[in-house]
Protein backbone atom coordinates (compact mmCIF):
# COMPACT_ATOMS: atom_id res chain seq x y z
CA UNK A 1 0.00 0.00 0.00
CA UNK A 2 1.42 3.61 -1.53
CA UNK A 3 0.14 5.88 2.31
CA UNK A 4 0.65 9.89 1.92
CA UNK A 5 0.71 10.55 5.45
CA UNK A 6 -0.10 14.29 5.88
CA UNK A 7 1.05 15.05 9.69
CA UNK A 8 2.72 18.33 11.22
CA UNK A 9 3.74 17.38 14.51
CA UNK A 10 7.20 15.86 13.87
CA UNK A 11 7.37 13.31 16.93
CA UNK A 12 3.77 11.99 15.50
CA UNK A 13 4.73 12.27 11.97
CA UNK A 14 8.42 10.19 13.01
CA UNK A 15 6.93 7.65 15.02
CA UNK A 16 3.78 6.83 12.16
CA UNK A 17 5.89 6.76 9.76
CA UNK A 18 8.37 3.75 11.05
CA UNK A 19 5.33 2.16 12.33
CA UNK A 20 3.13 2.02 9.12
CA UNK A 21 6.77 1.18 7.37
CA UNK A 22 7.19 -2.00 9.67
CA UNK A 23 3.69 -3.09 9.17
CA UNK A 24 4.17 -3.34 5.11
CA UNK A 25 3.33 0.26 4.05
CA UNK A 26 4.96 2.66 1.58
CA UNK A 27 4.97 5.64 3.29
CA UNK A 28 4.84 9.07 1.70
CA UNK A 29 5.19 12.22 4.45
CA UNK A 30 4.49 15.54 4.58
CA UNK A 31 3.93 18.14 6.64
CA UNK A 32 2.24 21.20 4.94
CA UNK A 33 -1.07 21.61 3.61
CA UNK A 34 0.03 23.23 0.13
CA UNK A 35 2.90 20.95 -0.12
CA UNK A 36 0.35 17.79 0.58
CA UNK A 37 -1.74 18.32 -2.74
CA UNK A 38 1.55 18.97 -4.81
CA UNK A 39 2.63 15.55 -3.40
CA UNK A 40 -0.86 13.79 -3.13
CA UNK A 41 -1.02 14.69 -7.79
CA UNK A 42 2.58 13.41 -7.76
CA UNK A 43 2.68 10.40 -5.86
CA UNK A 44 -0.89 9.03 -6.39
CA UNK A 45 -1.28 6.69 -3.41
CA UNK A 46 -3.67 4.46 -2.47
CA UNK A 47 -5.01 5.79 0.02
CA UNK A 48 -4.46 9.42 2.09
CA UNK A 49 -3.66 9.67 6.34
CA UNK A 50 -4.18 13.39 7.13
CA UNK A 51 -4.35 15.42 9.68
CA UNK A 52 -6.69 18.66 10.03
CA UNK A 53 -4.35 20.80 11.43
CA UNK A 54 -1.60 21.97 9.55
CA UNK A 55 -0.04 25.35 8.78
CA UNK A 56 -0.78 26.82 5.83
CA UNK A 57 -3.65 25.15 4.20
CA UNK A 58 -5.83 22.93 7.33
CA UNK A 59 -6.53 19.46 6.57
CA UNK A 60 -10.45 20.51 5.68
CA UNK A 61 -9.06 22.68 2.75
CA UNK A 62 -6.59 20.56 1.50
CA UNK A 63 -9.25 17.69 1.29
CA UNK A 64 -11.74 20.33 -0.26
CA UNK A 65 -9.07 21.10 -2.90
CA UNK A 66 -8.33 17.74 -3.93
CA UNK A 67 -11.66 16.34 -4.14
CA UNK A 68 -12.68 19.61 -6.25
CA UNK A 69 -8.93 18.43 -8.52
CA UNK A 70 -11.03 14.58 -8.92
CA UNK A 71 -8.29 13.04 -7.06
CA UNK A 72 -10.60 10.63 -5.42
CA UNK A 73 -8.17 8.69 -3.38
CA UNK A 74 -9.57 7.52 0.12
CA UNK A 75 -8.89 9.79 2.82
CA UNK A 76 -9.03 8.93 6.55
CA UNK A 77 -9.29 11.68 8.85
CA UNK A 78 -6.62 11.69 11.85
CA UNK A 79 -6.90 14.52 14.54
CA UNK A 80 -7.88 15.47 17.74
CA UNK A 81 -10.65 17.34 17.18
CA UNK A 82 -13.03 14.58 18.29
CA UNK A 83 -16.71 16.75 18.44
CA UNK A 84 -19.23 15.25 16.18
CA UNK A 85 -19.48 18.52 13.76
CA UNK A 86 -15.71 18.28 13.09
CA UNK A 87 -16.66 15.29 12.08
CA UNK A 88 -19.06 16.02 9.44
CA UNK A 89 -17.46 18.95 8.10
CA UNK A 90 -14.80 16.21 7.64
CA UNK A 91 -17.18 13.32 6.12
CA UNK A 92 -19.03 16.72 3.99
CA UNK A 93 -16.04 17.60 2.12
CA UNK A 94 -14.88 14.21 1.16
CA UNK A 95 -13.58 11.72 3.54
CA UNK A 96 -14.07 8.18 3.91
CA UNK A 97 -13.24 7.73 7.14
CA UNK A 98 -12.06 9.74 10.56
CA UNK A 99 -10.32 8.64 13.75
CA UNK A 100 -9.49 10.88 16.62
CA UNK A 101 -6.56 11.30 18.53
CA UNK A 102 -5.40 9.23 20.70
CA UNK A 103 -5.52 6.07 18.97
CA UNK A 104 -4.99 2.38 18.63
CA UNK A 105 -2.36 1.64 15.73
CA UNK A 106 -3.58 -1.64 14.88
CA UNK A 107 -7.35 0.31 14.55
CA UNK A 108 -5.53 2.58 12.06
CA UNK A 109 -3.84 -0.09 10.37
CA UNK A 110 -7.29 -1.97 10.06
CA UNK A 111 -8.87 1.27 8.70
CA UNK A 112 -6.55 2.22 6.34
CA UNK A 113 -6.27 -1.38 4.86
CA UNK A 114 -9.90 -1.07 4.85
CA UNK A 115 -9.91 2.23 2.70
CA UNK A 116 -7.41 0.30 0.23
CA UNK A 117 -9.43 -2.35 0.11
CA UNK A 118 -12.49 -0.08 -1.11
CA UNK A 119 -10.49 2.15 -3.39
CA UNK A 120 -11.54 3.66 -6.57
CA UNK A 121 -11.83 0.35 -9.30
CA UNK A 122 -10.60 2.67 -12.06
CA UNK A 123 -6.90 1.47 -11.23
CA UNK A 124 -7.70 -2.22 -11.59
CA UNK A 125 -7.09 -2.76 -15.19
CA UNK A 126 -3.40 -0.92 -14.71
CA UNK A 127 -3.03 -3.07 -11.66
CA UNK A 128 -3.13 -6.33 -13.81
CA UNK A 129 -1.34 -5.23 -16.29
CA UNK A 130 2.48 -6.69 -17.36
CA UNK A 131 4.84 -4.66 -15.80
CA UNK A 132 8.03 -4.40 -18.20
CA UNK A 133 11.76 -3.90 -17.51
CA UNK A 134 14.34 -4.31 -19.57
CA UNK A 135 14.33 -7.68 -20.25
CA UNK A 136 11.93 -8.36 -17.42
CA UNK A 137 7.87 -9.40 -18.01
CA UNK A 138 6.39 -9.52 -14.66
CA UNK A 139 2.92 -11.13 -15.35
CA UNK A 140 0.42 -9.71 -12.42
CA UNK A 141 -2.45 -11.95 -13.08
CA UNK A 142 -0.58 -15.26 -12.65
CA UNK A 143 2.44 -14.11 -11.04
CA UNK A 144 5.13 -15.74 -13.50
CA UNK A 145 8.27 -13.19 -14.67
CA UNK A 146 9.96 -13.88 -17.37
CA UNK A 147 12.94 -13.30 -20.29
CA UNK A 148 12.03 -12.38 -22.98
CA UNK A 149 10.07 -15.11 -23.44
CA UNK A 150 10.90 -17.95 -21.20
CA UNK A 151 10.03 -17.71 -17.02
CA UNK A 152 12.63 -16.82 -15.10
CA UNK A 153 13.68 -19.91 -12.66
CA UNK A 154 13.60 -18.17 -9.21
CA UNK A 155 13.00 -19.33 -5.67
CA UNK A 156 9.70 -18.58 -3.95
CA UNK A 157 11.63 -16.06 -1.93
CA UNK A 158 13.00 -15.03 -4.96
CA UNK A 159 9.72 -14.27 -6.68
CA UNK A 160 8.11 -12.57 -3.89
CA UNK A 161 11.49 -10.20 -3.88
CA UNK A 162 11.46 -9.28 -6.89
CA UNK A 163 7.68 -8.88 -7.78
CA UNK A 164 7.62 -6.48 -4.39
CA UNK A 165 10.56 -4.44 -6.13
CA UNK A 166 9.07 -4.55 -9.78
CA UNK A 167 5.73 -3.38 -8.15
CA UNK A 168 7.60 -0.12 -7.13
CA UNK A 169 10.32 0.26 -10.60
CA UNK A 170 12.80 2.88 -9.86
CA UNK A 171 11.62 3.57 -6.01
CA UNK A 172 13.60 2.39 -3.38
CA UNK A 173 11.69 -0.20 -1.05
CA UNK A 174 12.23 -0.18 2.55
CA UNK A 175 14.16 -3.10 3.64
CA UNK A 176 11.66 -3.80 6.51
CA UNK A 177 8.78 -4.31 3.89
CA UNK A 178 10.61 -6.85 1.97
CA UNK A 179 11.85 -8.62 4.66
CA UNK A 180 7.79 -9.14 6.07
CA UNK A 181 7.00 -9.83 2.12
CA UNK A 182 9.63 -12.52 1.78
CA UNK A 183 9.42 -14.10 5.28
CA UNK A 184 5.83 -13.33 6.63
CA UNK A 185 5.55 -13.82 9.77
CA UNK A 186 8.65 -16.00 10.37
CA UNK A 187 9.97 -14.46 13.53
CA UNK A 188 12.65 -17.00 14.03
CA UNK A 189 14.56 -15.48 10.92
CA UNK A 190 17.09 -13.34 11.13
CA UNK A 191 17.08 -9.57 10.04
CA UNK A 192 20.09 -10.01 7.88
CA UNK A 193 18.15 -13.28 5.68
CA UNK A 194 16.81 -10.80 3.33
CA UNK A 195 20.35 -9.60 2.60
CA UNK A 196 20.85 -13.73 1.11
CA UNK A 197 18.10 -13.30 -0.83
CA UNK A 198 18.84 -9.77 -2.40
CA UNK A 199 22.32 -11.07 -3.56
CA UNK A 200 21.46 -14.57 -5.28
CA UNK A 201 18.55 -12.06 -6.72
CA UNK A 202 21.23 -10.09 -8.06
CA UNK A 203 22.56 -12.77 -9.36
CA UNK A 204 19.73 -14.03 -11.45
CA UNK A 205 18.99 -10.68 -12.97
CA UNK A 206 22.51 -10.34 -15.15
CA UNK A 207 22.19 -9.98 -18.64
CA UNK A 208 18.20 -9.13 -18.23
CA UNK A 209 18.86 -5.41 -18.54
CA UNK A 210 17.86 -4.62 -14.71
CA UNK A 211 20.12 -4.18 -11.82
CA UNK A 212 19.34 -4.50 -8.04
CA UNK A 213 20.84 -1.43 -6.13
CA UNK A 214 21.26 -1.11 -3.17
CA UNK A 215 20.68 1.88 -0.72
CA UNK A 216 22.12 2.26 2.35
CA UNK A 217 19.72 3.73 4.40
CA UNK A 218 16.86 3.47 2.50
CA UNK A 219 16.60 -0.26 1.00
CA UNK A 220 16.44 -1.91 -2.44
CA UNK A 221 15.63 -0.43 -5.89
CA UNK A 222 15.51 -2.02 -9.19
CA UNK A 223 16.83 0.04 -11.99
CA UNK A 224 17.91 -0.61 -15.54
CA UNK A 225 21.12 -1.53 -16.07
CA UNK A 226 23.71 0.89 -17.97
Amino acid sequence: MRLLLVEDDPSMQTALMRALSRRGMDVEVCGDGAQALARWQAVQPDVVLLDLTLPGLDGLQVLEHARRASLATPVLLLTARGTVGDRILGLNAGADDYLPKPFDLDELEARLRALHRRRPNSDTESASSPRQMGLLRYEKDSGAIYVRDAVLELTPREAVLLRTLMDRPGHAVQKERLFEAVFPGEADVQYEAIEVVVYRLRKKLAGTGVSLMTLRGLGYLLKLAP
